[in-house]
């Protein structure tokens, strides 16, 4: 199928990118549209502002940002971006319904790759609600995008390969970090060293992390992990205990630490939300969430659409990089421009690179799976869905009445029913209930269209 309409590429990270530019070199057209003002995604973006440099970040991060944006400098003869751009929702066969500022417009494709990577898993417990508690992600964010300190003194909770990685970068901001608290124990890492050799490289820039938190006498704490947090207005105060295996916290373990602002970071969810839209087919990951099925080109259930990065599965920057590329070439060889030799030539690197990828991966999501002693740092009244201000109590009650699926939880609660469309809430509300019946047979939150809120004004001209 010989065609010259350019593909259609959601999200400008690492996969969306990625397949831009491998689609590039075979000379096939691409538009991509992103939300945000550059290009990168939540990893790789960098500062909003050129003038503002980044001494905290370390050297390899600062090369990868700018690789990026020189590979699209490169080919973006090929690749027309549209940023500040959100897409709504399909908009009948073969359209996209997308958004630029308060024009509302459609958008064609023949094939369209859907590369929206992930957000942040929240973990609710006593007092997460409160000023002062960030997720990792939005750490990173402040310190990428401008050297915002978002704390003076600071903690880090979770589990992952993150954890040392903000602490690190915190600390070379100039933020006094008080420690790092690892839910997994050391034997947990120490029994997953040959899935983490799979990538040493990798391995040893996280010992070198360690290293660099020994040296600067920040305590990394294995097995315990946050219990509640407390202050008036702000929190000013972080409650700490050794975990069981099933990360109950132990009795008599307690420390506590005075600060005023807490990274709590407990994993990603795979963004979803766009190809549930389309109705494609899914699956249930306990790591990932809900994830699109692809084959092993990224083709989903519908064969002109891929999904590629996290979107899919949560493999960070090298295995977003590797999908996106391999998406571009299926649609390279669906379009005659590569013969399948050329094609399965260049996709032996990548298919090799991305086995190492997945179970390098996989240790990192044994070590970190959720434990059921996480849904009990919830009081009764512990909001859990902010958007409607739903308490665990709420959630208790109809539990206990019988609810047996999530749609029924929902609908009896209003979880999942406010602007975030279950963002926040969803993870703990599929963990409660699957763990309450012991099934993961309970379905999911479905999306809304539009997935972004239409302006009046784009209602009252009329869709472009």
């Amino acid at each position: 199928m010989q065609s010259s309409t350019p593909v259609i590429i959601v999200g400008a990270g690492t996969a969306g990118m990625s397949a831009a530019v491998e689609l590039a070199q075979a000379g096939i057209y691409s538009i991509v549209l992103d939300e945000a003002p550059k290009i990168g995604g939540a990893v790789f973006r960098g500062p909003y502002r050129e003038a503002i440099e980044l001494p905290h970040l370390d050297s390899k991060l600062r090369k990868k940002i700018s690789n990026i944006r020189q590979q699209y400098h490169d080919h973006q003869t090929f690749i027309e971006l549209r940023l500040n751009t959100r897409v709504l929702g399909p908009a009948g066969q073969h359209s996209l319904l997308i958004r630029h500022k308060e024009d509302v417009s459609e958008l064609s494709y023949e094939q369209l790759i859907i590369a929206t990577g992930c957000h942040e898993r929240s973990v609710p417990f006593d007092g997460w609600q409160m000023p002062g508690v960030m997720l990792l992600g939005g750490v990173q964010l402040q310190l990428k995008s401008g050297l915002v300190r978002p704390g003076q003194r600071m903690a880090v909770v979770g589990t992952g390969p993150l954890l040392p990685l903000v602490a690190c970068q915190l600390h070379k901001a100039g933020v006094n970090v008080l420690g790092v608290y690892e839910a997994g124990k050391l034997s947990d890492f120490a029994k997953e060293g040959r899935a983490l050799l799979n990538r040493p490289v990798l391995a040893l820039e996280g010992m070198g992390m360690l290293s660099y938190l020994t040296a600067n006498s920040i305590p990394m704490h294995y097995g315990q992990g946050i219990v509640s947090v407390s202050g008036d207005e702000n929190i000013n105060k972080a409650h700490f205990a050794k975990y069981t295996d099933d990360w109950y916290p132990i009795d008599g373990t307690g420390t506590s630490l005075e600060l005023d602002c807490l990274a709590v970071g407990y994993g990603f969810v795979s963004r979803n939300q766009l190809s549930q839209l389309f109705q494609l087919e899914h699956d249930i990951c306990p790591t990932s969430g809900l994830k699109p099925q692809v084959n092993v080109w990224q083709q989903s259930s519908q064969d002109n659409i891929y999904i590629a990065g996290d979107s899919v599965g949560i493999l960070g920057g090298e295995g977003a990089m590797v999908e996106g590329r391999l998406a571009a070439l299926s649609i390279a060889q669906n379009r005659k421009i590569l013969t399948p030799e050329i094609v399965n030539k260049h996709a032996g690197t990548y298919f090799t690179l991305l086995h190492k990828v997945k179970r390098f991966r996989a240790g990192f999501d044994r070590i970190g799976r959720r434990r059921e002693g996480l849904l009990s740092l919830l009081k009764p009244n512990t909001i859990v869905c902010r958007c409607e201000n739903v308490p665990r109590s709420a959630i208790d009650d109809v539990i206990g009445q019988g609810v047996k699926d999530i749609t029924s939880l929902k609908m009896r609660t209003r979880v999942g029913m406010g602007d975030c469309q279950g963002k926040t809430c969803n993870s703990y509300c599929q963990d409660r209930l699957g763990y309450e019946l012991k099934s993961t047979d309970i379905g999911h939150i479905k999306p809304r269209f539009p997935l972004d809120p239409i302006p009046f004004s784009a209602l009252f001209d009329g869709v472009q």
